[in-house]
């Protein structure tokens, strides 16, 4: 009998939780809701679980540091797939204890709105012109936030977070879609040793992590022209600390090429003759959004 498979992802109701059904959508998955993204990457690494579901970029907020040092210092989780999902946070709390006038709530009821410190960064200019007056709060996520709201009625408190989170706590969507700019996507990887495929994606990416060697001058343009004379496009190209020694970097690499293709091992052969250290982090399927 096959055993189910099991995803870790961050709290019940968060963004990454609609971003994971929407992945697996009609597939027998079991979701293991963790706390914290440590908790999420030590659960996949542990082998408590198959994959792990992890936020690494946002439109509005780029890189998420964090995430990706973890992937890169903390664990060995070879990327099965990216997929990208709108992060769309909406203002929560109980219709009839805020409401003003008619059914609609009157901001001037709520006395503190509570979320993730990326979400509320992602609604400041909604917050300001319409709740200037009332007290800002984080909190570890933005289900965590709404569940909050939820235990303690007759507060004035409000949330941000998703429409999930408002239906599986039974609280109100008194403003929907707060966040300051429409295309607020956010890019998630499925990390684990357990293979995925999606045959529908027609784009494959591969990503790598290089080193420079340190006595090579010109090493990062000789990198680059690996990849340019061959025609590979690299969708993302960023400089992260190798924490080793001060002003000493790696280079993480998002291509747009199959390491099954011709081309990208001849470019990554390149690069190592020049002694650059290259490690792979994962070939995988890139899935792009659709409702």
């Amino acid at each position: 009998m096959t055993k189910r498979k099991s995803v870790a992802v961050l709290p019940k109701g968060t963004v990454s939780d609609e971003a994971v059904r929407h992945l697996f959508e009609g597939a027998d998955v079991e979701f293991v809701y963790c706390k914290m993204i440590s908790d999420v990457f030590q659960s996949t690494a542990r082998g408590d679980t198959d994959w792990s579901v992890i936020p690494i970029e946002n439109t509005i907020d780029g890189s998420v540091s964090l995430h990706m040092d973890w992937l890169v210092h903390e664990v060995d989780l070879p990327i099965q797939a990216e997929w990208v999902f709108p992060s769309i946070q909406n203002l929560i709390g109980r219709r009839s204890e805020l409401a003003g006038e008619g059914d609609r709530f009157d901001p001037a009821r709520i006395t503190k709105v509570m979320s993730h410190p990326v979400a509320m960064a992602q609604c400041l200019q909604f917050l300001r012109a319409n709740l200037p007056h009332a007290e800002l709060e984080t909190l570890s996520s933005t289900s965590e936030a709404v569940r909050t709201v939820k235990q303690n009625p007759g507060s004035g408190w409000a949330a941000i977070g998703t429409k999930l989170a408002a239906q599986d706590y039974g609280l109100d969507l008194l403003e929907e879609g707060v966040t300051d700019h429409d295309n607020n996507f956010t890019r998630f990887l499925l990390v684990g040793h357990a293979p995925f495929e999606r045959p529908s994606a027609q784009l494959r990416k591969t990503s790598i992590l290089i080193t420079l060697p340190e006595d090579y001058p010109g090493a990062l343009h000789q990198v680059l022209s690996a990849f340019a004379w061959r025609r590979i496009n690299l969708s993302k190209i960023e400089s992260r600390p190798t924490k080793k020694k001060l002003g000493n970097y790696y280079f993480y690499i998002d291509i747009e090429m199959s390491l099954d293709s011709v081309l990208l091992p001849a470019a990554i052969a390149e690069i190592e003759a020049i002694g650059c250290q290259v490690r792979l982090l994962g070939s995988y399927p890139s899935i792009p959004f659709s409702k």
